[in-house]
């Protein structure tokens, strides 16, 4: 018999149980000294193992407080490196990139307006970071083991980084600025690589140090985001990182569409230097899929290929070798208007299908062999998606841009109707695809086409809006200056007729639902 088992008889033969209460048993029983010591013993060591899992508990909850401590620590002093990081790449922008170009524009090499459009307002929220935020990180930081916080800091700072929505906004045309006077100018060109053959650029171009400022507010929201989530609710900083994140969060939805464009971008450089391709670069471009595939010739013969997929094209490319990396040709290129995708069967070869379209204006023929069903599969819809998403916005491009014979003598003197931005994917002058935030929309103030920035970039006065100069598409520019001039010499237009005819313009005008004229 254990301690246990002669305490529990000792209780059942005085009559008592918990609580103090007593039960007649109707027997006087004493313990023996051997059995109270035993007793003793054994209530002895109870007591010290409780005390010992109190000790444990206690030092469990240490531990898990200084584990708390120690995540909130690490994740504020990640966003104190990263900040400091990125204030480099910051001062390299706006420092060295854009200080050295605007000098060169300041020799008439190239417009100045040119350099100010690509970086935007790259300097303010270079100033910001360097002179106030991250000044202020770190004597936080400095601070920490006497008072951890971050929320205040960066509540504090949160506000100001609305300005990044100018950044976001016109990084679509920085990009393609910068591709067309990279082109264009050869001392344009020449600073620009010359700066990227500097250390400084860690091997990267111009356009991957431009994405940082894009990329910035999510890693701000995700880092605070981990840092509310191991915070205590009842920590004082915690109203303060509430109330940053909600700031920081508004202002980034605002870049959200942009980052995925700056993603898609990162992966066009990655494919610009892999084919040297300059058009794959077009901002209008979207990657969709890319693979390893085999391409059936004459006599059942098959050859390696590696097709690259966007949202208007396919380029099927010949690998060939290359020290720095994987390197491709490009052997065709086939329009998505106008593609066609169907599987086939072929008693030599598996996992086969075909994909038709316009090359220029030649009909191609690719006969294609896939790695496995599950992978031809893949292949038949990312082709099949892209081909129907491309139908769609044509046909919203269509139905919106329906021709309706517009008078010569109501052009410019009378208000256009306007279409809404959002029923229209393309400019409807040289249908250069819109983005759903990145690329601007303006309308054409003489006809009311939607159109993009440089089928816009003209202006003439028009009688309506009081002889004040306005912005107007192609079309419309040529049309009201000819008439213009032709009124200055007396002449009229279409070859004599007078004011008081009405010939008309084959101007594109939008189709407005009822209810929507007169939209700005």
């Amino acid at each position: 018999m254990n301690c246990l088992d002669l305490m529990w008889d000792a209780v059942l033969v005085n009559g008592h149980v918990g609580g103090g209460r007593k039960v007649d048993t109707g027997l006087n029983v004493e313990l023996s000294p051997s059995h109270r010591a035993a007793t003793g013993t054994e209530e002895a060591m109870l007591q010290e193992s409780s005390t010992d899992e109190k000790k444990m508990e206690r030092g469990s909850e240490v531990r898990v407080q200084d584990s708390t401590e120690q995540k909130l620590y690490k994740i504020a002093n990640e966003l104190l490196l990263t900040e400091r990081a990125y204030v480099a790449r910051l001062h390299l922008l706006d420092q060295v990139f854009c200080a050295r170009l605007t000098e060169e524009a300041g020799k008439g090499l190239f417009p100045v307006d040119v350099v100010r459009t690509i970086f935007s307002n790259i300097s303010s929220i270079h100033t910001f970071h360097c002179q106030f935020l991250l000044p202020d990180l770190e004597t936080h930081m400095g601070q920490w083991s006497v008072s951890p916080r971050l929320g205040d800091v960066m509540q504090q700072h949160a506000p100001f980084l609305r300005m990044y929505a100018e950044y976001v906004m016109s990084f679509d045309q920085a990009m393609e600025l910068l591709r067309i006077w990279t082109e264009r100018s050869a001392p344009f060109r020449n600073v620009i690589q010359d700066i990227q053959s500097q250390e400084v650029c860690g091997s990267l171009t111009l356009q991957h140090h431009m994405l940082e400022p894009v990329q910035r507010l999510p890693r701000y929201e995700m880092l605070l985001r981990d840092y509310l989530k191991r915070l205590p609710n009842d920590d004082s900083d915690h109203s303060h990182a509430e109330k940053s994140l909600q700031d920081i969060s508004m202002a980034a939805t605002h870049s959200n569409s942009a980052i995925r464009q700056s993603e898609n971008l990162k992966k066009m450089l990655e494919i610009y230097e892999m084919l040297g391709e300059e058009d794959v670069m077009n901002p209008s471009n979207e990657f969709i899929r890319e693979g390893h595939i085999l391409m059936l010739a004459a006599r059942n013969s098959a050859m390696e290929r590696h097709l690259f997929l966007f949202n208007n094209m396919l380029l099927c490319c010949a690998p060939r070798f290359s020290l720095a990396g994987h390197r491709f040709t490009v052997r065709a290129r086939i329009d998505v208007e106008g593609m066609t995708v169907q599987r086939t069967t072929n008693e030599h070869h598996y996992h086969t299908f075909q994909v038709s379209g316009k090359e220029r204006t030649l009909e191609r023929t690719l006969d294609l062999q896939a790695s496995s069903e599950q992978d031809k599969e893949d292949w038949i819809k990312a082709f099949q998606d892209t081909i129907d998403v491309f139908l769609q916005k044509n046909e919203t491009f269509v139905s919106a841009s329906k021709e309706v014979e517009v008078s010569m003598e109501e052009l410019g003197r009378r208000a256009p109707r306007w279409i809404r931005d959002n029923e229209v994917t393309m400019c409807m002058k040289c249908s250069e695809p819109f983005n759903a935030l990145t690329r601007w929309r303006h309308h054409c103030r003489a006809c009311g086409c939607v159109v993009c920035w440089r089928c816009s970039d003209n202006k003439v006065t028009l009688e309506y809006d009081g002889n004040k100069v306005n912005k107007v598409c192609l079309d419309c520019h040529a049309a009201l200056t000819l008439r213009a001039n032709r009124e200055e010499r007396g002449e009229g237009m279409e070859g004599g007729h007078s004011r008081g005819s009405t010939p008309h313009l084959p101007i594109s005008i939008p189709t407005l639902s009822p209810g929507c004229e007169g939209l700005v």
